[in-house]
């Protein structure tokens, strides 16, 4: 999502100076269009095209402000929308584009979306402070693909519970990179309206509102 109340209070910020340098410019040109006409030549006339073409050029600003301000409306309402949405989904299982998932108990679960055909692709399981748990093999063929981890690191020994992340490459048969979408599924606990862009939190797991690709509800117990 563009991040819509920044739009918002960026418009409004420009709309309510521009009205304000609009009226200003257009009481000085009647003040000096009032002063030219009184002392104006008889024998020679002033252009009253030239005035003409400014009166249009002020109506047209004018109504670009007035869109301005339909425009910073419509952010608005936007911006309200989403953010009633998004309450709607604590409770719910979201389906988020993160490298993150939260191991508990020894199991952890990501979904990797491979574009196309692949002739490698490799995995990476690292913790929260970037080191290195373990590296797998993944799927090379097109389609959606789950990795499920047992939370085991690289010589077999379980590590402990908490957040770890998922790092995919994967190149073609040329050798060119190709790029793998990651998702993990969990449960909103809670959601945040504080920033420019409402963010859900999953447990100690925050995604942006634009990064959800799915919604359903929670199993029950």
């Amino acid at each position: 999502m563009a991040e819509i109340d920044a739009l918002g209070a960026a418009f409004g910020q420009q709309t309510a100076t521009s009205q304000v340098q609009l009226a200003e410019n257009f009481e000085m040109f009647l003040t000096l269009l009032t002063e030219q006409m009184k002392n104006q030549d008889p024998l020679n006339p002033l252009d009253s095209t030239e005035f003409v073409n400014q009166l249009v050029s002020f109506s047209g600003v004018e109504q670009q402000i007035t869109a301005n301000q339909n425009l910073e409306s419509i952010l608005l309402v936007q911006s309200a929308a989403a953010q009633g949405a998004a309450v709607g989904f604590i409770g719910r299982e979201a389906t988020v584009a993160t490298p993150q998932a939260v191991l508990e108990g020894g199991e952890a679960e990501w979904f990797y979306v491979v574009p196309e055909d692949v002739a490698e692709l490799s995995m990476i399981v690292k913790d929260e402070g970037g080191r290195i748990i373990g590296r797998f093999d993944g799927e090379p063929g097109a389609g959606s693909h789950i990795f499920n981890w047992n939370g085991e690191d690289a010589n077999g020994n379980g590590v402990e519970d908490g957040i770890y992340e998922l790092e995919i490459t994967a190149s073609r048969a040329d050798g060119s990179a190709a790029t793998v979408d990651v998702l993990s599924t969990s449960r909103v606990t809670a959601v945040d309206l504080s920033g420019s862009e409402v963010v859900i939190e999953m447990g100690a797991i925050r995604a942006l509102l634009s990064s959800v690709r799915a919604l359903r509800e929670a199993p029950t117990a």
